[in-house]
């Protein structure tokens, strides 16, 4: 077996709450999310990513009508899909509280495993058939069979197995892709995110040309593993660089409005200025993405006019709806803090002198808290200026641009004698026949 195929247990346990999250890493604190359409939200995707979804919200949100909302949908969704791992979390989690039709039922359990069993056998037995006539097609749908099946059951290392050994068993580049985007979805969901962006280069350099649909959902997975591994400028690229055809194509792992919300808080803590413009505010793919989240594209507007204390605004009045989001929850902060900084930087570069009253007024909060966050950014060396705390004035630290120019001078003189001199002792060796040549007749190695 391939070292690709060993996914640890603790990913499999995990998975079922959600890439990793679950009872391990508890909610730090409950989340104001009474705003939240918990059934607009599911509508979004598809598949067994609703499931982890709504248990994430439902451990995340601190309200209980939103919790119980979540669970009733999710312990509904692990019935239809007979996914009996979820489906016990649900129960478990609802403890009664929404009447004797959510009760855990061991019976229904005992039923879908029963039938699940003889499903599995039957499947391996064709898979066996075909593996002793040697029908490398047929071994390869038996394969994707019984890796569908493991997946439809919760059980994703088995189904992540199954899908990794078709790769021997296929012929064409298109199952080349297909095998790709299968270890791709199930590797998102057991949180196993260095095999995303493996099976996406792999599945890149197929040397047939690729479907505009399977790029777009190439891309839209490598951003989520990008962003996963806290390499943001890395996932805006990808988030931005998704076309238009993704659409709804991708429900089972993201939904447009996420590209657009993903994509945007990397570019804005990640680019520069001149980066956010050509790629995100004139990107005109990605600007299809912004329509469906009014809010992301007013904020993205606002910072690049300079307008921070409103694009702040906007951040904040998004915050608890994303906080419940199951890829972008724990790197949410790091983001808020890192716009927060390149607005700060962007808004002192034009002066020489800024009045901390007026520039506390245009982010919204009190003068000691700004100074604070001034002299963090000048101890960083990101912002080059000076703090009179007693006239509260920042005062910029422009360089000697005289003294700049004598040293370049200087510094082009110095190259310049030392060209000079290594052309002369060149010179002279070459008249002085002091060169190495190569003896007649003798073989050049």
């Amino acid at each position: 077996m391939d070292v690709e195929c060993e996914i640890p247990a603790a990913a499999a346990a995990a998975a079922t709450n959600g890439l990793g999250g679950g009872e391990a890493s508890a909610a730090p604190a409950p989340l104001s999310a009474e705003q939240l359409d918990v059934e607009a939200y599911a509508a979004q995707y598809l598949g067994r990513t609703r499931l982890p979804r709504l248990l994430f919200i439902a451990q995340r949100c601190g309200v209980e009508s939103i919790e119980l909302e979540a669970l009733r949908m999710a312990h509904d969704e692990a019935r239809i899909r007979e996914d009996t791992l979820l489906y016990r979390d649900a129960a478990l989690r609802i403890d009664g509280r929404l009447g004797p039709r959510y009760r855990y039922d061991q019976g229904w359990v005992d039923s879908v495993n029963r039938r699940a069993e003889q499903r599995k056998e039957k499947l391996e037995t064709e898979l066996n058939g075909h593996r002793t006539n040697l029908i490398k097609e047929s071994i390869r749908m038996g394969y994707n069979d019984i890796g569908d099946f493991y997946y439809g059951h919760g059980h994703l290392s088995e189904a992540f197995k199954s899908y990794i050994r078709t790769r021997d068993y296929c012929t064409t580049s298109k199952h080349v892709v297909q095998m790709c985007m299968h270890v791709i979805l199930v590797s998102i969901q057991l949180g196993q995110f260095a095999h995303v962006t493996n099976y996406v280069s792999k599945a890149e350099q197929t040397p047939d040309e690729l479907d505009p649909i399977v790029i777009a959902k190439l891309r839209a997975a490598a951003g989520v593993a990008y962003l996963e591994t806290k390499k943001y400028k890395l996932a805006a690229r990808k988030f931005l660089e998704t076309g238009p055809e993704l659409g709804s194509n991708y429900s089972e792992v993201i939904a447009p409005q996420d590209v657009a919300v993903y994509g945007a808080l990397c570019a804005l803590a990640s680019f520069d200025r001149s980066d956010l413009k050509s790629k995100v505010v004139d990107n005109i793919n990605f600007r299809n993405f912004l329509e469906l989240v009014p809010e992301v594209r007013e904020l993205v507007n606002d910072f690049y006019s300079s307008r921070y204390g409103s694009c702040l605004e906007h951040l904040e009045k998004l915050k608890p709806n994303l906080l419940l989001d199951i890829h972008l929850h724990e790197h949410l902060e790091t983001l808020y803090k890192d716009i927060r900084h390149k607005a700060i930087i962007q808004y002192t570069l034009p002066f020489i002198a800024v009045d901390l009253n007026t520039m506390a007024d245009a982010f919204k909060t009190s003068v000691s808290m700004l100074e604070k966050e001034l002299a963090a950014l000048i101890t960083e060396n990101k912002i080059n200026a000076r703090i009179d705390s007693h006239n509260k004035i920042l005062y910029a630290r422009h360089a000697d641009q005289r003294n700049a120019t004598f040293q370049r001078a200087l510094q082009t003189g110095s190259e310049f004698e030392r060209d000079v001199k290594a052309m002369l002792l060149r010179a002279n060796l070459m008249k002085h026949d002091f060169n190495q040549r190569s003896l007649s007749g003798q073989r050049k190695m």
